[in-house]
């Protein structure tokens, strides 16, 4: 069994990394929300528990997996049902907590690595990786610290992360910047709507019970408009947006129209595709 942590030396870079922990030491980190880095820590054990506080994301992840897959196979022309379709792929899944969305992806064959603040997420990611087999490469630093490393990917993951960011300029300019020429951005999020206060603090939180009270700030979710103006701010474009919407008698998410609650989008460098 390969192990799952392997830097220095990470896929697309050209030169080697820092070790994680001269990573995290190096900081300049103005978008980690250490209080964020808390709430999150404080619930690390149970991220592979599909039953328990992250139930809402193991519901959620299919759809993710499908999502990514198929726009990343498009925009470098693979079969997304081929067995492996990402493979040579260098994808980054930044705020990767313990590897839900990092491990599907690197079954498909991509080369990916995890990166997250919070230590207690890289070290339960780590080792759920290596007890099942998949090779990630996971580092306990912020997406500046990399960035300043020259680090490069085929693809940018901010999934279910820009909401819990301290300064979204500085994470938005460390993210733009590790893309590869013509590499893509996706984001999802949750869109600050009446909608989303009702079903994703009043329902997943307070009727539902998916998540601990106090998990998410609603005054902190994004709309469309102004992850698009972060976006362009660091030359890319959101090349397309796809809600995310709840189906309560499958209890199962699909892609939709209706982003009033959470979204997904696609962004590339200006001028491209």
């Amino acid at each position: 069994m390969e192990p799952s942590h392997t830097p220095p030396g990470g896929p697309g870079t050209g030169r080697p990394w820092a070790s994680p922990g001269e990573a995290t030491a190096r900081s300049g980190s103005g978008s980690v929300d250490h209080a964020e880095i808390a709430k999150f820590t404080a619930m690390a054990d149970a991220w592979w528990d599909p039953a328990g506080k992250f139930k809402p994301l193991h519901r959620l992840n299919p759809v993710r997996v499908r999502f990514i897959r198929d726009r990343l196979a498009a925009q470098h022309g693979r079969n997304p049902e081929e067995p492996e379709p990402l493979r040579g792929l260098s994808i980054l899944d930044i705020g990767c907590g313990g590897g839900l969305l990092a491990e599907p992806l690197a079954r498909l064959g991509a080369e990916v690595t995890g990166i997250d603040a919070a230590e207690r997420n890289i070290a339960i990611a780590r080792r759920h990786a290596e007890t099942v087999g998949v090779k990630v490469t996971y580092l306990p630093c912020s997406a500046e610290d990399l960035a300043v490393q020259g680090a490069k990917f085929d693809a940018v993951l901010a999934m279910e992360i820009v909401e819990h960011v301290a300064d979204l300029d500085a994470f938005f300019k460390a993210a733009a910047g590790m893309l590869k020429p013509g590499g893509t951005m996706v984001v999802a999020t949750l869109n600050r709507t009446v909608k989303s206060f009702a079903f994703a603090i009043v329902g997943a939180e307070y009727v539902l019970r998916w998540l601990p009270r106090g998990t998410h700030d609603w005054r902190r979710f994004m709309r469309p408009s102004e992850l698009a103006r972060q976006l362009r701010a660091h030359g890319l474009e959101i090349k397309e947006l796809a809600g995310v919407s709840y189906d309560p008698i499958g209890d199962s998410f699909a892609i939709s129209r209706d982003c009033g609650v959470n979204y997904m989008s696609v962004a590339r460098h200006a001028g491209h595709r």
